[in-house]
Formats: C-alpha cells, structure tokens, sequence
C-alpha cells in the first residue's frame, strides 16, 4: 500500500445524524466545514477530492485485511512527517460510514498534538491519567470531536517514555475491553516516530494493522525500510508518503 496524501482543500461536510458507539461524557457542537479546514480533518462532499479518495482508498484496504473491527497503529518513519494527520483523516474516513465509529487515541506522550489541533479541551485528563488512575472510567477521558461517528482519547500529561504504559496490563485490557464492548468502533493509535524510540513497537504488539507513515521527500527509502523491520509482515499494511506537512 503506497499512497500519497495532502492536506484537505475546500469542500462540504455531509452532516447527517447518527448515534454513536462510544459513551462520550464531553459533547461537542458539530463542526462547520471551516472549523473542519482549521483542524484539518477530511470532509465529505459531492465534489471529489483526491485528497478524500486517498484516505478512502487506504481505508478500504484496511478493512480488506480484517474481519472484525481492528486496532490499526499509525507509526510516522521521523518526526514531522505527519503521522498524526494521517491517523487523524483515516480516522475521520472511517467515521464516514454510519454503521460504523472510530477512536483516535494520541500514544505520543512526549509530543501529543491531537487534542491541541482538534480543538479539545481535555481538562479532565487523557491516557495517562487513566492508565495511572486504577479506578479511573475510560467514558471520562474520550472526547467528542464535533465531526459525527470520531470521538478521540488524549493523550494527557506529557511523558518522557511511554513503554511502561503501553505495554501496561491496563492499556491492552483498555482496548480489548472497547473492541468487544463497541463492535462497530475501529481504533487508530497514533504513535511516536519509529527512529529513536521503542514505543511504536511495543505498540505494533497492540494492534492488528500496522500503517507507516514516510515524509514525501524527507524519509530515504532506507529509512523507510529499516522502519517497516521493526514490524510483523503479517501486520504491516504498506507505507503512506504524506506530503504537504
């Protein structure tokens, strides 16, 4: 899977109702389609986007390799080359489908941007605070995103290390416990950079699909290469060269 992806352009939001999957105590107002260009989200339109049809593309052939709803990770190669928007727009490409939700979960602890670019003010804590808190209910820390079907779990107090939690009792139980509960949620983990640290492999144990991110332009194809290593073949759903960062 080699895509190219660029930051969304100017079109309409398709705003029909739809329950939701989660139990999500912090509701937001639904998003206008410039509150949508400001957090650089994907919207639907009439009017075909490539930018739109490439995270579609990517998020059929998720669904392809699954069959039941799935733990994908999204690991950048660097930092900066826009790992984080990807997880985000594939996230919000599979809350286009009514039947089904997604949860975008912010796993850079040391650099979490998620709840900042979405908007979010996740007073009540993210992550961490749940990982650390063993009597914390997870409903506190998801949010709701303003676009129908994406709420998201931030990642909470900055952290120098994320290993301790992730590999966690408590993280895997979290995961496994929204997978069985909301069948019709599909989870996106965006994580750390791949170089430099070992979160996005100890996460990769977490998931069921793993998708690497390469900067267009800024990733070698060796970098890339010894980035994917890190990961199972039988998980490892291909790269997206991300451009526009």
């Amino acid at each position: 899977m080699n895509t190219v992806v660029q930051h969304p352009s100017h079109d309409e939001l398709a705003r029909r109702g739809r329950g939701r999957s989660l139990s999500l105590r912090h509701a937001a107002p639904s998003l206008t389609p410039a509150q949508m260009e400001e957090r650089a989200l994907i919207r639907r339109s009439a009017v075909a986007r490539p930018e739109v049809d490439a995270f579609r593309e990517i998020r059929t052939r998720l669904l392809a390799m699954t069959t039941n709803n799935f733990v994908a990770l999204v690991a950048p190669v660097s930092a900066g080359c826009g790992g984080s928007f990807v997880a985000r727009n594939l996230a919000a490409a599979m809350a286009f489908d009514e039947t089904r939700s997604a949860l975008l979960i912010d796993c850079d602890l040391r650099h979490p941007s998620q709840h900042a670019t979405l908007q979010i003010d996740c007073a009540q804590g993210g992550l961490t605070d749940y990982l650390e808190d063993p009597d914390g209910q997870i409903e506190d820390v998801l949010y709701d995103t303003g676009m129908p079907g994406l709420s998201v779990l931030p990642a909470g107090g900055v952290r120098e290390a994320g290993a301790e939690y992730f590999s966690s009792m408590r993280m895997r139980l979290m995961l496994d416990s929204i997978r069985s509960q909301h069948p019709d949620c599909y989870m996106f983990l965006d994580s750390p950079p791949v170089r430099g640290a070992p979160e996005a492999r100890i996460l990769a144990d977490l998931a069921d699909v793993v998708i690497l991110v390469a900067g267009y332009g800024q990733d070698s194809p060796e970098a890339i290469a010894q980035a994917a290593a890190n990961f199972d073949p039988e998980k490892f759903a291909g790269v997206v060269f991300n451009q526009g960062v």
